[in-house]
């Protein structure tokens, strides 16, 4: 379904460039849940932005069903692929209620049924018509996930790219989106890449992981694996204890 090959990406030139990615590569299944970890600036969200068109001057080959990605973002691709960004306060307009960051993707693609296929959605996100007049500040951070969610899936995509989508909200609130995210998922055969620094997320929703460090992978491997010890590389078996020693230091407090 996914196909990624010698990504390579720098910020500035010359003395002053910053290589971010470096030969990154992996491949991901039609609906699977490929995940992305990795400490923070390892390059986890840019592989992301990469593909949702937002970085346009990346090297190397990315390909959606065999088809070379190109690098400027247009309606075929948006139909294709969406993104569900970190912070669904910030990713949602202050001004614009949820009826209105639903429909406009509608509009411009000139799909039909606008209003059915909106109040479809938020209750295919677990939201009653009532959010449809809302605007962002009268919403939880739950719900505000759930409206960027939908907003996602409104078009109908067959991808989607997860940057971190429960790390903005309380614990409780994370395992309800990761639920849905999971129902969704195995409801419409969706294919996810999901990037987080929660190992915990990466077992309870991902079927294989790759591991990044400085712009690299530097593995691949089942997320079952991570469970149950099976790590083999020596910067995936540091994150894992990394994860554990912080468990129980939280216990103990």
């Amino acid at each position: 379904m996914i196909t990624v090959n010698d990504l390579a990406l720098t910020f500035g030139s010359g003395a002053q460039g910053n290589k971010v990615l470096n030969e990154v590569g992996f491949s991901v299944r039609e609906g699977e849940v490929f995940g992305l970890v990795g400490e923070s600036g390892s390059g986890k969200s840019t592989v992301l932005r990469c593909l949702a068109g937002l970085y346009s001057h990346w090297q190397g080959d990315m390909r959606i069903a065999g088809q070379p990605l190109g690098r400027t973002i247009d309606r075929e691709r948006c139909r294709l692929m969406q993104m569900v960004f970190q912070d669904p306060y910030g990713s949602l307009h202050p001004r614009h209620t949820v009826d209105t960051a639903l429909s406009e993707p509608l509009k411009i693609h000139k799909m039909d049924n606008i209003g059915g296929r909106v109040r479809q959605m938020l209750l295919k996100v677990g939201l009653n018509d009532s959010f449809r007049y809302r605007y962002p500040h009268q919403m939880s951070g739950g719900q505000r996930q759930r409206v960027a969610i939908a907003r996602a899936l409104i078009l109908e995509p067959r991808i989607l790219l997860l940057d971190e989508p429960t790390s903005a909200l309380d614990v409780s609130v994370q395992a309800e989106i990761l639920n849905l995210l999971a129902e969704l998922r195995a409801r419409d055969g969706l294919t996810y890449i999901l990037v987080t620094h929660d190992l915990g997320v990466v077992v309870h929703l991902c079927d294989r992981v790759a591991v990044m460090q400085q712009g690299r992978i530097v593995d691949t491997l089942d997320s079952a694996l991570l469970s149950n010890g099976g790590a083999s590389h020596p910067y995936t078996r540091s994150l894992v204890e990394a994860t554990r020693s912080y468990s129980r230091e939280m216990a103990t407090a």
